[in-house]
């Protein structure tokens, strides 16, 4: 292959890689930099400050980001990092579980394609009206979830639940398990179907009970289905906003802000632009290690 070719060929990349480098690079790099006071953005001034670890420093140690006090106590507002934490321990089993169970149900169900259409509703309706939904929900005088809560007695959460900090995180991440319950059922079902069914049929033939047959078969086989579910799902809750903002907008008094939210409230409202820049970085790194452990398990078998 002679020059000309390789130059023929290379040049069919040069509108992927601009494109690839003026919106993925190049940003990425500016923020990184700008984490650091070092601003290679055109029209954002910047007050003075250090080059070191200053706004790291800042950031790492503002209640906003994590509250000792809340920590202390086990109580609202714990910090923006804490929250997304709490978030992903209790929405990362419960979509997962009811995805799988969910699939596993309606496989031999007639209709169920019609089932799994309205469970699958909460990923295809526009998150803000998902929100929205989610905080009249859970609103005193029209939401359900109050409404039963008063016909069983519990009348400490007969209140809207969006408006205390003790059940205003709570009251998001029930209402995201609803929004992404309907990814994980679709991602099962596809797996389920590729399941032979020769394998099944002969473990029900040798009189193998149900327990023994999901245990033993159907989920050693969807694992690969599982890492997919777990890793889009801990990257979905690390990048949460649209929901937070809707809903509560990070209240009351901080008790449900997480880290995207925040990283918008110091660009947005408080013009600190390295200090989000800070916070889009942090997010960065704990969001590699989620999708480099994918890829490599995904190319694992490649």
């Amino acid at each position: 292959m002679n020059l000309k070719d390789v130059l023929e060929k290379a040049s069919f990349l040069i509108p992927a890689l601009l494109l690839i480098f003026t919106f993925v690079i190049y940003p990425t790099i500016a923020t990184i930099l700008l984490s650091f006071n070092i601003n290679l953005i055109p029209g954002v001034n910047l007050v003075e400050g250090s080059t070191s670890l200053e706004n790291y420093v800042k950031v790492l140690t503002s209640e906003e980001f994590i509250n000792p006090t809340g920590l202390r106590t086990s109580s609202f507002p714990m910090g923006a990092i804490v929250h997304n934490v709490i978030w992903i321990l209790i929405h990362l089993p419960a979509t997962t579980i009811l995805g799988l169970l969910l699939a596993v149900f309606l496989q031999n169900i007639k209709g169920s394609s019609i089932i799994r259409s309205m469970i699958f509703l909460g990923m295809v309706i526009p998150m803000v009206v998902g929100a929205l939904m989610i905080a009249f929900s859970f609103n005193k005088d029209m939401g359900i979830v109050p409404s039963i809560f008063k016909c069983l007695g519990i009348l400490s959460l007969y209140k809207t639940w969006t408006s205390y900090p003790d059940t205003a995180l709570l009251s998001l991440i029930i209402g995201s398990i609803w929004l992404w319950t309907g990814f994980s059922v679709t991602l099962y079902s596809a797996g389920l179907a590729s399941i032979p069914k020769e394998l099944i049929e002969a473990a029900k033939i040798d009189g193998a009970p149900f327990r023994v047959i999901l245990f033993k078969i159907i989920i050693p086989l969807l694992r690969p289905v599982t890492v997919t579910v777990v890793a889009m799902t801990i990257l979905w809750v690390l990048k949460i906003f649209d929901i937070v903002y809707v809903a509560t907008r990070g209240g009351p008094g901080g008790a449900s802000m997480v880290m995207a939210l925040l990283m918008w409230d110091y660009f947005a409202r408080m013009n600190a632009y390295t200090l989000s820049a800070t916070i889009a970085t942090l997010l960065t790194i704990i969001v590699l290690p989620v999708v480099i452990l994918w890829i490599r398990y995904a190319t694992r078998g490649e």
